[in-house]
């Protein structure tokens, strides 16, 4: 009898796909893409046996058009287990669970009538017996692999991601075999090709030294650009793994991490870029600017894609690049990102293979959720200790994921700073003149709005912006543009672009927005308004406040309190470092851990400076000026506005 994986169109089945065919293109397809990962041995077992259930009776009943429920997907997972000697019975279960998911998706281990456990126990096998005594996995090669991606301190979570790269390059071959089939039938040839980043390098460098060539080289600011993107190539030797990079805002950071990705990706071979960002409020500029460098050959992939601006031609070859991120350079999101590590649908999971191997860009990196912060902070060790990534976490301000500083689950990042001295950067780069504004209602905002031909006004809500903008609207003043996410991808695109074009311009540019507007949107207003928000919103604040948040939370102090903060304060006991201050309500001493954010900062204090924290002219405060939290921001350039009040 023969088997058959895919039916044709003929009814004597002459072009329908035998069973063997599908199942040795798939095992090859899947051993091709885990190759690089050494997992290729892994890969090729879970292609021969993940449609094994094809070769049940029932099933080419199904393929005959019989409206049967015939489950394909656990045979194999359930032969593999039961030949399987028992010291390596892990072994068959990362094959299992790509075999039993690929389809429905990564099965729990135990639970649910869906899990790996109970379907392996309901198994009734169907296929004759002279089929499956012919399989002859040998499990030994896939052993010596999945050893020797297993740390010691860390061989559970090693294990599953293994399992997940096995899954998704299962995944992508079974997909692509079967696509393949298909088209021959209809004469037809998806458009999947896309050029090696390697090839491409060599062009791509030169393009970037072009347009960075353009830049005018007078002034502070460009100096300082200039030298951190010299500092960030040279850089670029380093040994992959994971780097940081601290610049401020206005520091060049994004084409300045572009500059670094290319050159480390040329000397160390990396198949290709991938900029991760949390806000598809910036993410539209930033694959504008390497689109306008690169050409056609840089992919975008997030929620808020504007098909409209996309030639009919390519969408087909973008939307099939979505699937597998085959392109040699990706932006995206962080969502995006992180669900094709994590999810257990095989749409999510397609790609997790192709981000191996590349240089992964984190950009705003303080902005990784903290309730799944330590599973992230474990995959991206993890992509960089085995599957042959470099990720740069790229930020204004670094949040404390060094192992120095988080000791569990922390990442071994000590020396691995892109920027040169990031403490004197954020000092030279600070271009933020602030003042307190004290309480005001929308009518003092509109005569501020009034006396102020260019300024922004950020509000926290969107209810808020609406109802200011419609009472601005009524005073008739000149020039008004309301922004917040209440608008379309497309159309925050033009706004945008009308925003810049009227401050180039000098004419009336009044703009009244909520905090899309600060997540690195690259707009510069002479002067800024900000409602009070919560800490999480102040992270890109001036660093003199950063610092001042950052300490009253971590330790529970008053500001009266905090600017007596003394480094002869700071010490060593049996429990470890404390901060022992007398304070001034109660008049008592405070004995007080110092916990991982609290170190940073601490250390980031000048060597020279006694005082941990100062104003922003450097000098002592006193307790009132610590607790006025910036109202009013008289913006000089593109540093990012905040303020407690309005």
């Amino acid at each position: 009898m023969k088997y058959y994986a895919h039916t044709g169109i003929r009814e004597d089945r002459s072009d329908w796909q035998l069973l063997t065919d599908h199942l040795e293109n798939t095992a090859a397809l899947a051993a091709e893409r885990a190759a690089p990962l050494g997992l290729r041995a892994a890969a090729d077992m879970a292609g021969l046996f993940h449609d094994f259930g094809k070769y049940d009776p029932a099933f080419d009943r199904v393929l005959s058009g019989e409206k049967l429920r015939v489950d394909h997907s656990t045979a194999g997972a359930a032969l593999l287990h039961a030949r399987t000697p028992a010291g390596l019975r892990p072994i068959s279960e990362v094959i299992g669970y790509a075999i039993l998911g690929h389809h429905a998706g990564l099965p729990d281990r135990h639970g649910a009538d869906s899990s790996m456990e109970r379907r392996l126990d309901a198994f009734r096998d169907p296929i004759a017996p002279e089929i499956s005594a012919a399989a002859s996995p040998d499990f030994g090669p896939v052993a010596r692999e999945l050893a020797e991606l297993m740390r010691p301190a860390s061989c559970g979570f090693d294990l599953s991601v293994a399992a997940r790269m096995v899954f998704s390059c299962l995944v992508d071959a079974d997909f692509r075999d079967t696509e393949s089939f298909y088209a021959g039938l209809n004469g037809t040839r998806p458009d999947r090709d896309w050029p090696a980043l390697a090839d491409l390098l060599p062009e791509w460098r030169d393009a970037f030294d072009a347009h960075m060539a353009g830049f005018r080289q007078n002034g502070r600011i460009n100096r300082l650009r200039a030298e951190i993107l010299i500092h960030v190539r040279q850089a670029a030797a380093m040994a992959p793994g994971l780097f940081t990079l601290t610049v401020p805002t206005g520091g060049g950071k994004t084409l300045a991490s572009l500059g670094f990705a290319l050159d480390h990706a040329a000397r160390y071979g990396h198949r290709r870029i991938i900029f991760a960002i949390p806000y598809t409020s910036i993410i539209d500029q930033t694959a504008a600017i390497f689109r306008g460098l690169f050409g056609d050959a840089v992919l975008e992939h997030h929620s808020a894609i504007d098909d409209e601006r996309t030639d009919p031609e390519r969408k087909d070859k973008l939307r099939l690049a979505m699937e597998d991120w085959a392109a040699p350079l990706v932006v995206t999101t962080n969502v995006q990102f992180f669900e094709s590590l994590f999810a257990a649908r095989p749409s999510r999971c397609r790609k997790l293979h192709n981000i191996a191997g590349s240089v992964i860009v984190l950009d705003e990196a303080q902005a990784l959720p903290r309730k799944l912060l330590m599973p992230a902070l474990r995959m991206i060790d993890t992509l960089c200790a085995h599957y042959g990534c470099s990720v740069v976490l790229c930020t204004a301000t670094q949040p404390a994921f060094d192992s120095r500083q988080l000791k569990q689950g922390g990442l071994p990042l000590e020396g691995r700073e892109l920027a040169p001295d990031p403490v004197r950067l954020a000092y030279e780069l600070r271009r933020a003149g602030i003042v307190q504004g004290g309480e005001m209602d929308d009518a003092a905002l509109i005569e501020a709005l009034r006396d102020t031909p260019q300024g922004m006004v950020i509000v926290n809500s969107r209810g808020h912006a609406l109802d200011l903008f419609n009472a601005a609207k009524a005073e008739e003043l000149e020039g008004l543009v309301h922004l917040t996410t209440r608008q379309y991808p497309v159309h925050r695109r033009a706004i945008l672009e009308e925003i810049r074009a009227r401050l180039k311009s000098g004419v009336p540019c009044r703009l009244i927005a909520t905090s899309l507007i600060e997540a690195g949107v690259d707009l510069s207003f002479p002067k800024g308004w900000r409602a009070e928000a919560g800490l999480d919103s102040c992270v890109h604040s001036p660093e003199w406040v950063q610092r001042i948040l950052t300490a009253g939370c971590e330790t529970g102090l008053r500001p009266a309190d905090l600017v007596r903060l003394h480094r002869n304060q700071i010490g060593k006991t049996p429990q470890g470092r404390r901060i022992r201050i007398r304070t001034n309500k109660r008049k008592r001493t405070a004995t007080i851990p110092i916990a991982p954010a609290m170190v940073a900062l601490i250390n980031a204090t000048p060597v020279d400076r006694m005082l941990i924290l100062v104003s922003d002219r450097g000098r002592a405060m006193t307790g009132r000026h610590a607790s006025d939290r910036p109202a009013l921001l008289a913006k000089q350039g593109g540093a990012d506005t905040r303020s407690s009040r309005v």
